[in-house]
């Protein structure tokens, strides 16, 4: 883990094959039409010998075979109940739609919307603050879903909703990622209080904890600069989570694009140190999940400025 932070509708294979059918013959009947200079020594092209039928034979022939794969189309992706087939066709015979057409398919993509928030949203934004536990008044979010699509006004201002949504949300998170990971949290805290002890090892105000290593004679560089590094990031446990020396490639990026426990040490490191990192889970990735490091975890990085790059 390197720190840093319409659909067009297709129709079906017959239908294609239908589709491309009628344009070849379209195309053999345009080349047909075209006036040709006559070749005295050119052979006479013959012609195959094909049954033919009238125009009206033939397009209600070609009409038919458009229709092979529609209604596995209609079921699959338009959702209709084939059972209705009759009501479709009710439907394709007239050319526009009526007034009451209209305010019936309002209704359903009313029925629809309803159901893809019963079913989906409702759940994720649950999940998203207890897995455990449903913490939302369904009938109320639904209500307030109901009012915002009509525009009623609320009691307070839509900014004001938001940040007290915003504000709950992050607080159910962190209390959801607290019983998970607080185990995490607790032993990076008692991991860096030892460590300060240790010698050679340096606090900042901060919190970020670094021992130097190799010390660099180079110049350091600034957060809009960008870097070359070799590095390895370990769990308190000694797992190695991500590591260039593995890779057998230092990595480049710019300064200000990774956690702030390295952007702040990297604006003090000379080119040509090396040191290990001692950083807060809140100086690295604080309650995100990112797999391979699990939230609250304090990191362990080594961390070789090899030079800036221009």
């Amino acid at each position: 883990m390197c720190p840093r932070q319409v659909v067009p509708l297709s129709l079906s294979n017959n239908m294609k094959k239908t589709l491309i059918l009628a344009l070849v013959a379209t195309m053999c009947i345009g080349i047909q039409a075209m006036p040709r200079k006559k070749d005295k020594k050119a052979k006479k092209a013959e012609v195959a010998r094909v049954d033919t039928v009238d125009v009206n034979t033939f397009s209600y022939l070609i009409g038919n075979l458009n229709t092979r794969g529609l209604m596995e189309f209609l079921s699959r992706q338009k959702g209709v109940d084939t059972r209705y087939v009759e009501d479709f066709m009710e439907g394709f015979a007239q050319e526009s739609l009526t007034e009451a057409d209209l305010r019936a398919k309002a209704r359903i993509a009313g029925t629809e919307i309803r159901e893809d928030v019963v079913k989906h949203i409702i759940p994720g934004l649950s999940k998203q603050m207890n897995d455990t536990v449903d913490l939302l008044n369904h009938a109320e979010f639904l209500r307030g879903f109901m009012d915002g699509v009509m525009g009623k006004p609320m009691e307070i201002s839509a900014d004001s909703a938001i940040k007290v949504v915003d504000k709950q949300m992050k607080y159910y998170h962190d209390n959801l990622m607290e019983s998970k990971y607080g185990a995490n949290r607790r032993a990076g805290e008692n991991f860096l209080k030892t460590n300060q002890k240790q010698k050679d090892v340096r606090l900042t105000a901060s919190g970020l904890q670094y021992k130097v290593i190799t010390k660099g004679e180079g110049p350091t560089p600034t957060r809009e600069q960008k870097v070359k590094v070799h590095y390895e990031g370990k769990l308190l446990d000694g797992t190695v989570f991500d590591s260039s020396y593995n890779r057998g490639q230092p990595a480049t990026f710019g300064v200000s694009q990774v956690i702030p426990g390295w952007v702040e040490a990297l604006t003090m490191m000379p080119v040509g140190s090396k040191w290990e990192l001692y950083i807060p889970q809140e100086l690295a990735y604080g309650s995100q999940d990112q797999k391979s490091i699990p939230p609250f975890s304090c990191l362990i990085f080594t961390v070789e400025l090899l030079e800036i790059v221009k």
